[in-house]
Protein backbone atom coordinates (compact mmCIF):
# COMPACT_ATOMS: atom_id res chain seq x y z
CA UNK A 1 0.00 0.00 0.00
CA UNK A 2 2.73 2.60 1.12
CA UNK A 3 4.42 1.82 -2.20
CA UNK A 4 1.54 2.30 -4.61
CA UNK A 5 0.74 5.70 -1.92
CA UNK A 6 3.96 7.34 -2.90
CA UNK A 7 3.55 6.29 -6.97
CA UNK A 8 0.12 7.62 -6.85
CA UNK A 9 1.23 11.03 -5.51
CA UNK A 10 3.74 11.22 -8.34
CA UNK A 11 1.40 10.99 -10.80
CA UNK A 12 -0.66 12.98 -9.27
CA UNK A 13 1.82 15.56 -10.34
CA UNK A 14 2.42 17.15 -14.13
CA UNK A 15 5.70 18.31 -14.28
CA UNK A 16 6.69 14.97 -12.47
CA UNK A 17 4.77 12.89 -14.55
CA UNK A 18 6.74 15.26 -17.83
CA UNK A 19 10.25 14.50 -15.93
CA UNK A 20 9.31 10.98 -16.06
CA UNK A 21 8.24 11.06 -19.90
CA UNK A 22 11.23 12.23 -20.99
CA UNK A 23 13.36 10.45 -18.87
CA UNK A 24 11.89 7.20 -20.12
CA UNK A 25 12.03 8.19 -23.63
CA UNK A 26 15.76 9.04 -23.38
CA UNK A 27 16.32 5.40 -21.78
CA UNK A 28 14.85 4.25 -24.91
CA UNK A 29 16.03 6.24 -27.16
CA UNK A 30 20.03 5.31 -25.58
CA UNK A 31 19.33 1.66 -25.10
CA UNK A 32 17.79 0.96 -28.84
CA UNK A 33 19.86 3.83 -30.49
CA UNK A 34 22.32 1.33 -32.58
CA UNK A 35 18.67 0.23 -34.12
CA UNK A 36 16.86 3.58 -34.86
CA UNK A 37 19.88 5.87 -36.12
CA UNK A 38 19.20 6.93 -39.68
CA UNK A 39 23.03 6.53 -40.94
CA UNK A 40 25.97 5.24 -39.10
CA UNK A 41 26.87 8.29 -36.48
CA UNK A 42 31.08 8.16 -37.56
CA UNK A 43 30.16 7.41 -41.88
CA UNK A 44 31.72 10.78 -43.14
CA UNK A 45 30.49 12.00 -46.61
CA UNK A 46 32.25 14.83 -48.57
CA UNK A 47 28.89 15.22 -50.64
CA UNK A 48 26.84 16.19 -48.37
CA UNK A 49 28.89 18.88 -45.99
CA UNK A 50 26.95 21.20 -43.79
CA UNK A 51 23.67 20.70 -44.88
CA UNK A 52 20.84 22.46 -43.19
CA UNK A 53 17.96 20.11 -41.87
CA UNK A 54 16.01 18.98 -44.88
CA UNK A 55 14.14 15.54 -45.71
CA UNK A 56 16.85 12.98 -45.67
CA UNK A 57 19.00 14.72 -42.69
CA UNK A 58 16.52 15.93 -40.13
CA UNK A 59 18.81 17.55 -38.45
CA UNK A 60 21.91 18.59 -40.99
CA UNK A 61 24.93 17.46 -41.66
CA UNK A 62 28.44 18.29 -39.43
CA UNK A 63 31.78 19.35 -41.20
CA UNK A 64 32.44 16.47 -42.81
CA UNK A 65 29.13 15.32 -43.90
CA UNK A 66 27.91 12.96 -40.77
CA UNK A 67 24.19 12.77 -39.91
CA UNK A 68 23.63 14.70 -37.06
CA UNK A 69 20.33 13.46 -36.15
CA UNK A 70 22.54 10.01 -35.72
CA UNK A 71 25.19 11.23 -33.62
CA UNK A 72 22.98 12.93 -31.35
CA UNK A 73 21.13 9.92 -30.83
CA UNK A 74 24.46 8.14 -30.15
CA UNK A 75 25.13 10.83 -27.55
CA UNK A 76 22.44 10.04 -25.25
CA UNK A 77 23.60 6.45 -25.12
CA UNK A 78 27.35 8.16 -24.13
CA UNK A 79 25.48 11.12 -21.83
CA UNK A 80 23.24 8.62 -19.86
CA UNK A 81 26.36 6.39 -19.48
CA UNK A 82 28.23 8.74 -17.82
CA UNK A 83 25.33 9.80 -15.69
CA UNK A 84 24.08 6.40 -14.33
CA UNK A 85 28.03 4.98 -13.52
CA UNK A 86 29.45 8.54 -12.05
CA UNK A 87 25.95 8.54 -9.94
CA UNK A 88 26.33 4.84 -9.47
CA UNK A 89 29.88 5.46 -7.71
CA UNK A 90 29.26 8.54 -5.77
CA UNK A 91 26.02 7.14 -4.06
CA UNK A 92 27.65 3.53 -3.13
CA UNK A 93 30.75 5.89 -1.45
CA UNK A 94 28.40 8.67 0.09
CA UNK A 95 26.07 5.79 1.22
CA UNK A 96 28.87 3.34 3.05
CA UNK A 97 30.62 6.69 4.43
CA UNK A 98 27.77 8.36 5.53
CA UNK A 99 26.48 5.14 7.11
CA UNK A 100 29.58 4.30 9.17
CA UNK A 101 29.61 7.88 10.18
CA UNK A 102 25.71 8.02 11.32
CA UNK A 103 26.09 4.93 12.90
CA UNK A 104 28.98 4.91 14.96
CA UNK A 105 29.75 8.59 15.51
CA UNK A 106 32.65 9.72 17.66
CA UNK A 107 35.57 9.81 15.53
CA UNK A 108 34.61 7.76 12.52
CA UNK A 109 32.21 10.86 12.23
CA UNK A 110 34.36 13.26 12.54
CA UNK A 111 36.70 11.57 10.47
CA UNK A 112 34.14 11.43 7.54
CA UNK A 113 32.91 14.84 8.01
CA UNK A 114 36.14 16.65 8.18
CA UNK A 115 36.95 14.68 4.07
CA UNK A 116 33.38 15.66 3.48
CA UNK A 117 34.71 19.52 4.32
CA UNK A 118 37.59 19.39 2.56
CA UNK A 119 35.92 17.75 -0.80
CA UNK A 120 33.59 20.78 -0.29
CA UNK A 121 36.27 23.39 -0.09
CA UNK A 122 36.96 22.89 -4.23
CA UNK A 123 34.30 23.61 -6.39
CA UNK A 124 33.63 20.43 -8.14
CA UNK A 125 34.11 21.47 -12.04
CA UNK A 126 37.70 22.95 -11.36
CA UNK A 127 38.50 19.82 -9.05
CA UNK A 128 37.21 16.99 -12.07
CA UNK A 129 38.86 19.42 -14.91
CA UNK A 130 42.36 19.39 -12.28
CA UNK A 131 42.19 15.30 -12.41
CA UNK A 132 41.00 15.14 -15.65
CA UNK A 133 44.27 16.83 -17.26
CA UNK A 134 46.38 14.45 -15.24
CA UNK A 135 44.92 11.63 -17.04
CA UNK A 136 44.54 10.77 -20.40
CA UNK A 137 40.84 12.04 -21.82
CA UNK A 138 38.81 8.73 -22.01
CA UNK A 139 34.92 7.80 -20.79
CA UNK A 140 35.87 5.51 -18.51
CA UNK A 141 38.10 8.40 -16.75
CA UNK A 142 35.41 11.28 -16.67
CA UNK A 143 32.68 8.49 -15.36
CA UNK A 144 34.94 7.71 -12.50
CA UNK A 145 36.56 11.22 -12.16
CA UNK A 146 32.62 12.85 -11.56
CA UNK A 147 31.75 9.86 -9.18
CA UNK A 148 34.79 10.29 -6.83
CA UNK A 149 34.31 13.66 -6.34
CA UNK A 150 30.39 13.90 -6.18
CA UNK A 151 29.41 11.66 -3.02
CA UNK A 152 29.68 14.20 -0.55
CA UNK A 153 25.92 14.93 -0.81
CA UNK A 154 25.06 12.06 -0.38
CA UNK A 155 27.15 11.24 2.62
CA UNK A 156 25.36 13.80 4.64
CA UNK A 157 22.11 12.91 3.60
CA UNK A 158 22.73 8.96 4.73
CA UNK A 159 24.74 10.16 7.67
CA UNK A 160 21.64 12.77 9.13
CA UNK A 161 19.05 9.50 8.42
CA UNK A 162 21.57 7.16 10.23
CA UNK A 163 21.47 9.97 13.41
CA UNK A 164 17.79 10.43 13.44
CA UNK A 165 16.42 6.32 13.05
CA UNK A 166 19.51 4.88 14.68
CA UNK A 167 17.92 5.72 18.11
CA UNK A 168 14.29 4.56 17.00
CA UNK A 169 12.71 1.30 18.21
CA UNK A 170 12.82 -1.23 16.07
CA UNK A 171 16.59 -0.85 15.99
CA UNK A 172 17.21 -0.45 19.34
CA UNK A 173 15.02 -3.93 19.80
CA UNK A 174 17.31 -5.48 16.64
CA UNK A 175 20.21 -4.64 18.60
CA UNK A 176 18.79 -6.34 21.99
CA UNK A 177 17.76 -9.53 20.08
CA UNK A 178 21.59 -10.23 19.00
CA UNK A 179 21.85 -8.67 15.76
CA UNK A 180 25.07 -7.39 14.40
CA UNK A 181 26.34 -4.11 13.57
CA UNK A 182 26.46 -5.14 9.90
CA UNK A 183 22.64 -6.57 10.02
CA UNK A 184 21.46 -3.11 11.65
CA UNK A 185 22.78 -1.18 8.99
CA UNK A 186 22.29 -2.80 5.76
CA UNK A 187 19.16 -4.92 7.23
CA UNK A 188 17.14 -2.30 9.51
CA UNK A 189 18.39 1.22 9.17
CA UNK A 190 19.58 1.58 5.70
CA UNK A 191 16.08 0.77 3.42
CA UNK A 192 14.54 3.31 5.79
CA UNK A 193 17.05 5.90 4.90
CA UNK A 194 16.76 5.79 1.12
CA UNK A 195 14.26 8.03 0.26
CA UNK A 196 16.60 10.80 -0.18
CA UNK A 197 19.52 9.33 -1.78
CA UNK A 198 17.14 8.15 -4.35
CA UNK A 199 15.96 11.79 -4.68
CA UNK A 200 19.78 12.71 -4.54
CA UNK A 201 20.79 10.13 -7.57
CA UNK A 202 17.58 11.34 -9.58
CA UNK A 203 19.12 14.88 -9.65
CA UNK A 204 22.52 13.38 -9.67
CA UNK A 205 22.13 12.15 -13.01
CA UNK A 206 21.32 15.60 -14.70
CA UNK A 207 24.35 17.12 -13.14
CA UNK A 208 26.86 14.32 -14.44
CA UNK A 209 25.36 15.18 -18.00
CA UNK A 210 25.88 18.64 -17.69
CA UNK A 211 29.43 18.31 -16.18
CA UNK A 212 30.12 15.32 -18.91
CA UNK A 213 29.02 17.64 -21.94
CA UNK A 214 31.38 20.61 -20.17
CA UNK A 215 34.36 18.88 -20.10
CA UNK A 216 33.88 17.46 -23.90
CA UNK A 217 33.15 21.12 -24.90
CA UNK A 218 35.91 22.23 -23.59
CA UNK A 219 37.94 19.17 -25.30
CA UNK A 220 39.04 17.02 -22.25
CA UNK A 221 36.35 14.70 -21.94
CA UNK A 222 34.80 12.50 -24.70
CA UNK A 223 37.30 12.38 -27.65
CA UNK A 224 36.28 12.11 -31.18
CA UNK A 225 35.18 10.79 -33.50
CA UNK A 226 32.94 9.42 -30.46
CA UNK A 227 29.82 11.12 -30.54
CA UNK A 228 28.99 13.07 -27.52
CA UNK A 229 26.91 16.19 -27.07
CA UNK A 230 29.31 18.40 -25.48
CA UNK A 231 31.93 17.62 -28.88
CA UNK A 232 28.96 18.18 -31.15
CA UNK A 233 28.65 21.66 -29.41
CA UNK A 234 32.40 22.33 -29.99
CA UNK A 235 32.21 21.67 -33.62
CA UNK A 236 29.23 23.73 -33.51
CA UNK A 237 30.93 26.86 -31.99
CA UNK A 238 33.10 27.18 -34.73
CA UNK A 239 30.84 27.03 -37.48
CA UNK A 240 27.64 28.92 -35.33
CA UNK A 241 27.87 31.61 -37.95
CA UNK A 242 26.76 29.21 -41.19
CA UNK A 243 25.43 26.27 -39.39
CA UNK A 244 23.15 27.16 -36.63
CA UNK A 245 21.76 23.72 -36.78
CA UNK A 246 25.26 22.04 -35.10
CA UNK A 247 24.95 24.20 -32.00
CA UNK A 248 21.31 24.48 -31.34
CA UNK A 249 20.06 20.51 -31.65
CA UNK A 250 22.46 19.37 -29.13
CA UNK A 251 22.00 22.44 -26.88
CA UNK A 252 18.31 21.68 -26.66
CA UNK A 253 19.14 17.85 -25.70
CA UNK A 254 21.41 18.65 -23.05
CA UNK A 255 18.62 21.11 -21.67
CA UNK A 256 15.80 18.59 -21.92
CA UNK A 257 17.85 15.56 -20.58
CA UNK A 258 18.68 17.86 -17.48
CA UNK A 259 15.23 19.54 -17.26
CA UNK A 260 13.72 15.88 -17.50
CA UNK A 261 16.11 14.68 -14.34
CA UNK A 262 15.57 17.61 -12.45
CA UNK A 263 11.75 17.60 -12.73
CA UNK A 264 11.45 13.33 -12.19
CA UNK A 265 14.00 14.49 -9.08
CA UNK A 266 11.68 16.94 -7.80
CA UNK A 267 8.59 15.18 -7.83
CA UNK A 268 10.01 11.31 -6.10
CA UNK A 269 11.17 14.28 -3.19
CA UNK A 270 7.14 15.49 -2.92
CA UNK A 271 6.11 11.68 -3.68
CA UNK A 272 8.69 10.30 -0.77
CA UNK A 273 8.33 13.67 1.51
CA UNK A 274 5.66 11.89 4.20
CA UNK A 275 4.62 15.33 5.21
CA UNK A 276 3.11 15.80 1.82
CA UNK A 277 0.45 13.18 1.83
CA UNK A 278 -2.70 14.25 1.27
Amino acid sequence: MEGRSWLKRLLSKPLAVAGLIIVTALALIAIFSPYIVPYDPQAIDTYHILEPPSRAHLLGTDILGRDCLSRLIYGARISLLVGFVAVGLATLIGTVLGALAGYYGRWIDGLVMRLVDIMLCFPSIFLIMAVIAFLEPSIWNIMIVIGLTSWMGVARLVRAEFLSLKTRDFVLAARVSGASDARIIFYHILPNAMAPVLVSATLGVGAAILIESSLSFLGIGVQPPTPSWGNMLTEGKDNLEIAWWLSVFPGLAILITVLGYNLLGEGLRDALDPRSRD
